[in-house]
């Protein structure tokens, strides 16, 4: 469930975060370009203004700029700027009382499920994919929050606890209880994750 735009290496992706802490305005370019679009999907998450969303990430840039000399080297980049970007969102929502839904306990997450070209190979997979929509749908915003972080995003457990700021115990325990629902509400759901499952 990886999204395309994911795929840069780690170590490319590493080095030219030390190539921008050093004050390089072409790695610091790359930085935006190679992280845009994820902090844009995942900011309308929280946002369906997206000029809020982009605005949001373009702070969060200018704030990197800014502070690049205070930065750590050895970070995990793409969870790091996730992270700000959530804690930017919910700071300036709150200055302007804006919603900002997945903060609330109640609220929503949206996510805009889609399944890979490769996966969907006849309309009986498309039906069992619109199928698990519905019930991914179906859970609450911070559940929601982890099964998108883990499955569509492809980060691990402590990459997500640093995210959503909780313990990592948190985030196996909402998994834990997102897959159990899943399994409850339909039983081949269950077949379908579980490649994905980790404790």
């Amino acid at each position: 469930m990886k999204q395309n735009s994911l795929s840069a290496d780690p170590l490319d992706v590493l080095t030219n975060w030390k190539l921008f802490l050093a004050g390089d305005m072409p790695a610091f370019g790359k930085l935006m370009s190679q992280h845009f679009q994820i902090l844009f999907h995942y900011g309308n998450k929280f946002s369906r203004d997206p000029e809020f969303v982009k605005d949001c990430i373009q702070d969060v840039f200018l704030n990197l700029w800014e502070r690049r000399a205070y930065l750590a080297s050895d970070v995990a980049v793409k969870p790091y700027l996730m992270a700000s970007l959530r804690r930017h969102m919910h700071r300036t929502s709150k200055n302007f009382n804006l919603e900002t839904a997945a903060y609330e306990q109640d609220a929503e997450f949206d996510i805009l499920f889609s399944v890979e070209q490769e996966f969907i190979e006849n309309e009986a997979t498309m039906m069992m994919a619109q199928r698990v929509k519905h019930f991914v749908d179906l859970l609450p915003a911070r559940q929601k929050e982890v099964v998108y972080l883990r499955f569509f995003q492809d980060l691990d457990r402590s990459q997500i606890a640093h995210i959503m700021d909780v313990s990592p115990q948190t985030v196996s325990n909402l998994l834990q209880i997102a897959l159990k629902q899943l399994r409850k509400s339909w039983h081949l759901v269950s077949a379908l994750l579980g490649f994905f499952f980790w404790a």
